[in-house]
């Protein structure tokens, strides 16, 4: 297992590498490409830039988040073989650069979903929640919201210029239902993923989040069903899973000790985001991100490392949001404070798991 957190770019993110290279037991940063809009191939130069200025900071990067997928693929337009061209190209440039996992997401129009990214606990620390009650019928009501508490930085998978065309995307993705859907995702792997194995890289699909429709959108990536029939449309080891266990865990329904166990043993997860979540009584899946230490929320983290353990993990894996505390601001979720102090948290879950082995 090596331990990440994710990193936005020196000119997209208030954490330093340099701090983050402080984190005790974290390696490596998840990173990313910001202002390259999705269907556009990612440059060489600016990898290779990415990767030497990682690295200059004594962090690898071996994990990149996320290549995004035109919506036009999505929808299965006659456009969309251009677009899965560029994929590919972007995927041998990656791999040039020795990069091994790209996390991504196959969700219409909003990569991630949440009634407020300024939820309040009561120790005053700031996190984010959804509350089906709170979530408006007009979608550009939730845009705004989000837009408003982004803390000043463009939020992964809210990007300006996507959302600027948000009308017209509901209007293009009108007669796509989860069957149509499904269709158009399959063929989407099925032309990249012989790419990724001659490269050697793994395509590694973040459930839905959440993991049920809204706004009539379909989802795809939302149970352990779904996670099946991913796996087996292309049965390769490179087109696997990035298993966020707040995502999947907050449909009720949903097992995560079970999912995690099955597909680590089926050695379809490379990559995993571990954070808690929190269940309302508001309702049945109303939740807010909690503390990575199990006793703050309500999944056991230590059932989920040792899921990860017992099976066999030996990807990547990378703290999810963390809160704001100690009066940090910045982009919602991904702060450094709480942040690195769950990467601790799991990593001394690691170490005692490892060592009881012995």
């Amino acid at each position: 297992m090596e331990m990440t957190m994710r990193w936005f770019g020196s000119n997209a993110d208030k954490v330093e590498l340099s701090e983050i290279a402080q984190v005790p037991g974290v390696k490596g940063v998840v990173g990313m490409i910001m202002d390259i809009p999705a269907g556009e191939v990612w440059p060489k130069e600016r990898i290779k830039a990415l990767k030497e200025e990682i690295e200059a900071a004594g962090l690898s990067l071996k994990v990149i988040e996320s290549v995004n997928i035109h919506d036009d693929i999505k929808i299965g337009l006659p456009t969309r073989d251009k677009y899965i061209e560029n994929y590919k190209e972007t995927i041998r440039n990656l791999a040039e650069f020795g990069i091994e996992v790209i996390c991504y997401n196959f969700m219409p129009v909003f990569d991630w979903l949440k009634s407020d990214l300024d939820y309040r606990l009561a120790d005053n620390s700031q996190t984010m929640a959804f509350v089906a009650e709170d979530i408006p019928e007009n979608p550009q009501e939730i845009i705004d919201r989000v837009q408003a508490a982004d803390g000043g930085f463009s939020l992964p998978g809210w990007e300006p210029e996507r959302l600027s065309e948000v009308k017209d995307l509901f209007e293009a993705y009108k007669n796509v239902d989860e069957h149509k859907l499904r269709e158009n995702f399959a063929y989407f792997l099925k032309a990249i993923i012989p790419t990724c194995e001659e490269v050697g890289i793994k395509m590694a699909v973040h459930p839905d989040d959440p993991p049920y429709p809204m706004f009539g959108l379909p989802r795809v990536v939302k149970n352990r069903e779904d996670l099946d029939w991913i796996c087996n449309v292309v049965d390769s080891p490179s087109n696997a899973i990035t298993l966020c266990t707040g995502s999947i865990a907050e449909d009720p329904a949903n097992n995560v000790y079970e999912i995690m166990a099955e597909f680590v043993k089926r050695d379809r997860i490379p990559f995993a985001h571990v954070r808690n979540i929190k269940f309302l009584p508001s309702g049945e899946k109303d939740f807010y991100e909690a503390p990575h230490m199990s006793e703050y929320g309500s999944l056991d983290m230590y059932k989920i490392l040792k899921a990860m353990y017992d099976n066999g993990f030996d990807g990547y894996i990378r703290p999810d949001h963390g809160r704001m505390i100690w009066g940090e601001t910045g982009r919602p979720g991904y702060g450094l404070y709480d942040r690195a102090l769950g990467a601790s948290y799991l990593n001394g879950l690691w170490e005692a798991l490892e060592k009881n082995k012995q």
